[in-house]
């Protein structure tokens, strides 16, 4: 099944921010492990400054 790309991002919301367990966020949402952390470093926010995009938002 491949899922979107919104919901790789809300996925990817929900695990860092929910406080549940890197276990239950997958199950809840009934994808893999191992696809939830692949999505984690494919999606995570970039810290401020990485990118020409997130410095223009810090001005």
């Amino acid at each position: 099944m491949k899922h979107t790309a919104d919901f790789k991002r809300e996925a990817v919301r929900i695990a860092l921010s929910c406080g549940l367990s890197r276990t239950r966020v997958p199950s809840d949402l009934g994808i893999g492990k191992s696809t939830l952390a692949k999505w984690i470093v494919d999606y995570r926010p970039a810290e401020p400054g990485s990118s020409g995009q997130q410095a223009d938002l810090a001005r």
